[in-house]
């Protein structure tokens, strides 16, 4: 019978120092690969996932354009909303002035 092999669990220090070298471009991702015993396709995939993040993203510095334009799409809508309550209620055929059905 064979012996199943366990999934090794790296940390996330082993990931980033490993994803780090393959960034800077001295070995190529077989090379680390080989060098830390992992699969040269994780080494891309823990690249990838370096490149991906927003280190360099903070709070400061102005703001997407979709934040500052929401509160106001909103106040919009709701005037609109209220003018067009009010042309129902003052109109004569709506349904707000007919008598309430009793059952």
């Amino acid at each position: 019978m064979s012996e199943k092999k366990k999934r090794k669990v790296h940390s996330a220090e082993f990931k980033a120092k490993v994803g780090l070298e393959a960034l800077k471009g001295v070995k190529t991702i077989n090379e680390i690969g080989q060098a830390y015993g992992i699969h040269p396709v994780q080494v891309g995939q823990w690249k990838k996932a370096i490149q991906a993040q927003s280190l360099f993203e903070g709070k400061r510095g102005p703001k997407p354009a979709a934040e500052h334009q929401q509160p106001e799409k909103l106040f919009s809508e709701i005037g609109q909303l209220k003018m067009e309550l009010d042309w129902l209620k003052k109109s004569p055929g709506s349904a707000c002035h007919e008598a309430p059905i009793m059952a």
